[in-house]
C-alpha cells in the first residue's frame, strides 16, 4: 500500500500516445508512452510505458502490447486504471502521501460518459478529489497565457488522438471544436500511402519515424529522404525503399487539411471582437502533433493569421493541468468538477 503526501497536487495529461505527470513544486516528473504489455495466457501485465512500447509489433502470440486510450478517450477501462496507478506511483517515487487533488485533462467535446470514466479511473488509482479541464484551456495556461483577461485567445492542441481547437476569454471557452484527427491519423495516413503506392507494409513506429524525421505539411519546406524497411505485400519478403519528404507531405495532405478546415470553421463562429484579438495575437499551436514540420505555416496560409508553436509544446497541457489547481476560482469549469459530474452521471 502506498500514499500521497498531504497537500500534494497532481496534474495528469492522459494522452492517447503519451501520459505526462506534473507534481506541484516539482514540475513534470514523468513522460511515457500510454502502452501496456499483457500476457494474455496469464492475464498479467508485463510492462508499462516505454518498455511496453518497445514490444509493439515484436511480441509472441500470447503477449500483446495495447494502448488503452483511443481518440483521446478511454477504450479499455481496466488497463487505463492499472496504467494510471503505475505512472502516478512512479512519478511520486513511492513517497508516503495522502489525499491529493488531481486535475486531469480531457478533449474539449468529451461526452459525460467519457468524463465519468476518467474520473472513476483516477479515483480508483488513489486520488481523493478529481477535477477535469479541457485540453486547449490547459494548454493555454501551460503556455503562460493570461486567460482570465477579457481578450480572445485561440489554441490548437494536436495530440495523438484528438485535435482540440478553442477560442477562450475571461477564463472560459467561447467556441470549441474537437476532431479525432491527430498524430495517430498522421501515422495511419503514412502507412496507407506506402502500402497503396509501393505495396509495402510498415509498422506504426516506422511511420512515426518518417513523420518526425522527414515529414512536412508544406510543399518545398523540406527536401529529405529516408530508407525504410517493411514487408513486400506481393512477394511476402522483407524489402527496403527510399521515401522523400514530398511523399510524406502528399500522404498527410488529407488529415492536415481537415485540421486547417476545422480551425477555419471555429474562426467563422468566433465573435468579431475576439476575432480581432486573435488577428493581433495569432494562434497558439501546442501538442506533439503540432510539431509536424511546416504545420504552423500550413494553418497560417489557410487562415491568414500568424501561427506560433508553443515552447515545450508537448508539455504545455500537463503544465497547465497542474497549474490550474491553483486557479479554481478563476477558471470556468462548466460543471466538470468531480462532485457535480458524479451527481449528474449517477
Amino acid at each position: 500500500m502506498w500514499f500521497w503526501s498531504m497537500g500534494t497536487d497532481i496534474g495528469i495529461d492522459l494522452g492517447t500516445a503519451t501520459v505526462l505527470v506534473y507534481l506541484k513544486d516539482k514540475g513534470v516528473v514523468l513522460k511515457e508512452p500510454s502502452v501496456v504489455a499483457i500476457d494474455r495466457s496469464k492475464n498479467k501485465i508485463l510492462a508499462v510505458g516505454e518498455e511496453a512500447r518497445q514490444m509493439i509489433g515484436r511480441t509472441p502470440g500470447n503477449i500483446v502490447a495495447v494502448r488503452p486510450l483511443r481518440d483521446g478517450v478511454i477504450s479499455d477501462y481496466d488497463m487505463t486504471e492499472k496504467m494510471l496507478r503505475y505512472f502516478i506511483r512512479k512519478g511520486c517515487a513511492k513517497r508516503k502521501i495522502s489525499a491529493p487533488n488531481v486535475m486531469v485533462c480531457i478533449p474539449s467535446q468529451a461526452t459525460e460518459v467519457e468524463k465519468k470514466a476518467v474520473i472513476d479511473a483516477t479515483k480508483n488509482s488513489g486520488a481523493k478529489k478529481v477535477y477535469l479541464i479541457e485540453e486547449p484551456l490547459a494548454a493555454a495556461i501551460g503556455a503562460g497565457l493570461d486567460i482570465s483577461e477579457p481578450n480572445g485567445f485561440m489554441v490548437v492542441d494536436i495530440g495523438g488522438g484528438t485535435a482540440d481547437i478553442a477560442v477562450m476569454s475571461l477564463g472560459g471557452t467561447v467556441v470549441r471544436k474537437s476532431l479525432k484527427v491527430a498524430g495517430d491519423k498522421f501515422d495511419e495516413a503514412i502507412i496507407r500511402h506506402i502500402r497503396n503506392k509501393y505495396k509495402l507494409m510498415i509498422g506504426e513506429r516506422t511511420a512515426e519515424n518518417l513523420k518526425i524525421n522527414i515529414g512536412s505539411a508544406c510543399k518545398g519546406l523540406r527536401d529529405l529522404s529516408m530508407p525504410i524497411k517493411g514487408r513486400n505485400l506481393i512477394t511476402g519478403l522483407p524489402d527496403t525503399i527510399e521515401i522523400t519528404s514530398e511523399e510524406i507531405r502528399e500522404a498527410l495532405l488529407e488529415p492536415v487539411s481537415l485540421i486547417a478546415e476545422s480551425v477555419h470553421a471555429v474562426l467563422e463562429k468566433t465573435p468579431p471582437e475576439l476575432a480581432a484579438d486573435i488577428m493581433d495575437q495569432g494562434i497558439l499551436l501546442t501538442g506533439g502533433g503540432g510539431l509536424l514540420f511546416g504545420l504552423d505555416k500550413y494553418i497560417e496560409s489557410a487562415t491568414g493569421i500568424k501561427v506560433k508553436v508553443a515552447e515545450d509544446s508537448v508539455e504545455c497541457v500537463v503544465k497547465g493541468t497542474g497549474k490550474s489547481l491553483k486557479l479554481l476560482n478563476k477558471i470556468e469549469f462548466d460543471g466538470d468538477m468531480e462532485v457535480s459530474l458524479v451527481e449528474k452521471c449517477n
